[in-house]
């Protein structure tokens, strides 16, 4: 397991460094997403490549507050600012009283994976972004596939 996790980082390490020249169009961006519910979103990149992502979401089952970093390979030839992104991410949150009693707990607490595409629209303070968000609760709901969505960000700089 430890060599498997030893290659995989490497592997994103590489490609991260390979992809530097073509990195963000962008530095940060601030939205929304509609998922599962409704969520504000801000994204900022730590590296050319590499970003954080954190969003606060309402849905019908509560609250939720999630953390994400995310790898981003810009590997379309010929669409600047077009990426695909992968990466882990935390989440907590609150349950309403409905969805407490179902999954007998107060609090949402697990961890995330995110696996989407990014494009900042060139001439304009613009960015679209399209994923998939699954995550697993350790406190009772366990599997979350129904997060993801469509994100429309406004750029910062």
């Amino acid at each position: 397991m430890k060599f498997i996790l030893s290659v995989f980082i490497s592997f994103l390490s590489v490609t991260g460094f390979s992809q530097q020249e073509n990195g963000s169009q962008y530095k940060s961006a601030l939205g929304i997403k509609i998922s599962a519910g409704g969520a504000v979103s801000y994204k900022t990149f730590v590296t050319s490549t590499n970003a954080l992502e954190a969003q606060a979401m309402y849905f019908n089952e509560g609250v939720r507050i999630a953390a994400l970093y995310e790898f981003h390979f810009y590997s379309f030839e010929g669409v600047p600012g077009l990426a695909w992104y992968v990466g882990p991410g935390a989440h907590f949150g609150f349950w309403r009283k409905s969805s407490q009693i179902a999954y007998n707990s107060r609090m949402d607490v697990g961890i995330d994976g995110v696996l989407g595409l990014d494009y900042k629209i060139p001439k304009i303070p613009l960015n679209i972004s399209l994923d998939w968000q699954p995550g697993f609760s350790v406190l009772g709901a366990g599997l979350q596939p129904q997060f993801g969505g469509l994100g429309i960000r406004y750029v910062l700089q």
